[in-house]
């Protein structure tokens, strides 16, 4: 029988949270070289939510936020989605091109693939760092990016996957290095890639 997300016990949280550290480290140093800065973390913040909570926690339906969505194949499957607000965004802008937006409509085609780019190397850490903690393969899609309001954001992977009703893991970590900047990351391994993690680290 598979486990679902909401039936997770206190243990199986424990374990996930760890993984989540251990990832959120790894970006962390990704971050840190991509932006050629000192970056630090908080520590990383796990939770359940439903898409109408995770929503609340972007910000709120309207909050304007930037995601790169990948897909997770081989021995996990899922969705894996890198949310960032504005702030996030202009740094790494200002960074990297030496340039800032006043809103994200703004954003120009080399705008999205950098921050592409960030984002496949960020969610790559993460799974990498679950993939060498639980010997599993895990592999993941080229990333597509969605820049809109985080209630239609929500509603986007709904629409391809059919999450919608499920709950996610949701992990927010701050970095902070020059400013402090936050991204979340939205996890949704189906049951049965849930089973298989818990089963390589014996938990």
């Amino acid at each position: 029988m598979s486990t679902s997300i909401n039936e997770l016990s206190p243990f199986q949280l424990d374990v996930l949270k760890e993984i989540g550290n251990i990832g959120a480290g790894n970006a962390a140093t990704a971050l840190a070289e991509l932006l050629s800065d000192r970056v630090s973390m908080s520590v990383p913040e796990l939770s359940i939510a439903d898409a109408n909570e995770v929503v609340s926690l972007l910000g709120g339906p309207e909050n304007p936020v930037v995601a790169i969505l990948l897909t997770m194949s081989e021995d996990v499957k899922g969705i894996i989605m890198l949310v960032f607000e504005e702030k996030f965004l202009n740094v790494v802008l200002r960074t990297l091109l030496g340039k800032e937006i006043d809103s994200l409509s703004e954003m120009s085609e080399l705008d999205r693939s950098v921050f592409m780019e960030i984002g496949n190397i960020m969610s790559s850490t993460y799974l990498n760092a679950m993939s060498q903690l639980t010997g599993l393969n895990i592999s993941i899609s080229t990333p597509d990016i969605c820049v809109d309001m985080a209630g239609a954001i929500m509603s986007y992977p709904a629409s391809l996957f059919g999450m919608r009703g499920d709950k996610v893991l949701i992990i927010k970590e701050d970095f902070i290095g020059q400013e402090r900047i936050t991204s979340h990351l939205v996890m949704l391994p189906d049951e049965d890639s849930l089973d298989i993690i818990f089963r390589s680290l014996g938990a």
